[in-house]
């Protein structure tokens, strides 16, 4: 199996958050969990830069839309 291109470190970095291991933990614990009938993109603590990144990734199936799917489930 091929592994993937992008991870959570290289994601938080593309959405301008902090990386660190101690960050995402603190950001997952903060933020979750997202209501069921939200999707991840429109979740109120993204600014409008990553909200328009994460809605285009899944939209494209981009080569990130793994790790943000990885992201989505995090935060349930």
């Amino acid at each position: 199996m091929e592994q993937p291109i992008h991870n959570l470190i290289s994601l938080f970095n593309q959405l301008g958050l902090d990386s660190s291991d101690e960050a995402i933990k603190d950001f997952i614990g903060r933020n979750k969990p997202i209501p069921d009938d939200v999707e991840l993109h429109n979740a109120d603590f993204w600014n409008v830069s990553q909200s328009s990144f994460l809605k285009q990734v899944i939209d494209d199936d981009a080569d990130w839309a793994e790790v943000v799917d990885q992201l989505n489930v995090m935060l349930r």
